[in-house]
């Protein structure tokens, strides 16, 4: 197997080797929010749970211990609590797996305890769109049955790009989708699509209570490609983070009815990637960013909040992943939640390139690679 360092070496002499998300991109000048001063990190512990997979996107853990991931091209496996794998039997014959698109969020019902419900979000084929699915699970972790389409037409690219797909299940039962673009220049702004956007639903497709249109599942727009959702506790914030352009990933705090500013249609007909993922001149009343890269783009499909004494002065951090970079980075948000305080950075080129993160109760993180050579899941627990 390639160490991270030679896979990420390889990856920055030739793009087109490299089965990414973004990837790399030239560097254009500036930066839209100063980053904090790095402090120091705190120490932890890293245990593989699972190898031997392929681009697996999320990973959930059961209340029974049981850990459940899915790989992008079409495989669900599940982790017995005594460390046995198996595959989960599923019919994924309508899979669009193409590019990023493919199997992708995963997240358990509220009531998984006594429905055994998941949700899935993934892209189909016949018609092409990118859809969230439920899913039962049988007692023994061997089957998994389709119960419905929560809901589809999300856009989905001809070759895959931009499909999202992020699902957090809120603990009042509703479920938020962060969703992709498609790569195609009007889908941001177009409330009319739901592409380019975070979709507040209940688990029956309908529109949750509180949403800025009744009569709508939008919740907010003017999005890239939000591949991460995390829910601050204590305090019922929603946070996004999405992937940028040539530059500037984007920590997002969710506002209902809020437009984050991403319209790549200044030229008619193309999908013009050199605008600001934050355009207020262009969309008037666009929010900016609590947290962006800058350039050039580090590309962050996850987040995560930590808390527990044992991250120190670290806990109640946002965590966000990077696939170029190769790390995890930790920022300690302002009061307000809507500036960075402070930021430091672990696991970097260790692992290689790094997506999904799932916050534990113990106060561990689990973390998966995104390599494509015998990917892991891997938890991460403070010392």
């Amino acid at each position: 197997m390639r160490t991270a360092a030679a896979a990420l070496l390889a990856c920055a002499a030739l793009a087109s080797a490299c089965a990414a998300d973004e990837p790399p991109r030239t560097p254009v000048p500036g930066s839209s929010v100063t980053v904090p001063a790095v402090s120091a990190p705190p120490s932890v512990t890293v245990d593989t749970l699972l190898d031997g997979l392929d681009h697996p996107w999320d990973v959930v853990r059961a209340p029974d211990g049981t850990l459940l991931t899915g790989e992008r091209g079409g495989r669900f496996v599940v982790r017995h609590p005594d460390g046995r794998a198996a595959p989960l039997q599923a019919d994924l014959s309508d899979l669009y797996a193409v590019g990023e698109t493919g199997l992708m969020g995963i997240a358990l019902s509220r009531d998984f305890a006594t429905d055994r419900t998941f949700y899935t979000c993934q892209g189909h084929r016949d018609p092409d769109d990118v859809r969230v699915l439920a899913w039962a699970v049988d007692a023994d972790w061997t089957a998994a049955t389709r119960l419905r389409t929560v809901i589809s037409g999300m856009p989905v690219a001809g070759g895959g790009r931009h499909g999202g797909c992020r699902i957090l299940a809120h603990p009042d039962g509703t479920l938020y989708v962060g969703t992709g673009d498609s790569a195609r220049p009007t889908v941001p702004q177009d409330r009319g699509s739901l592409g380019g956007k975070v979709l507040h639903l209940n688990p029956d497709g309908t529109p949750a209570a509180g949403n800025p249109d009744p009569g709508s599942v939008v919740y907010t727009l003017g999005h890239r490609n939000v591949q991460g959702l995390a829910l601050q506790p204590g305090t019922g914030r929603i946070y996004s983070v999405e992937q940028g352009t040539r530059r500037d990933d984007e920590v997002n705090l969710l506002e209902p009815g809020g437009n984050y500013g991403y319209r790549p249609d200044r030229e008619p007909g193309r999908y013009d990637e050199s605008v600001p993922m934050t355009d207020p001149d262009r969309v008037p009343g666009a929010i900016g960013a609590v947290w962006s890269s800058g350039s050039p783009t580090i590309a962050t499909p996850g987040t995560a909040f930590v808390t527990g004494d044992a991250w120190g002065p670290w806990s109640g951090a946002l965590v966000v992943s990077s696939q170029q970079e190769a790390r995890l980075i930790l920022l300690k948000l302002s009061e307000d939640g809507r500036s960075v305080a402070d930021s430091t950075t672990l696991l970097e080129g260790t692992y290689g390139r790094l997506r999904s993160l799932t916050p534990q109760p113990d106060g561990s993180l689990l973390v998966t690679t995104d390599n494509g050579d015998d990917d892991r899941i891997l938890r991460v627990a403070p010392d």
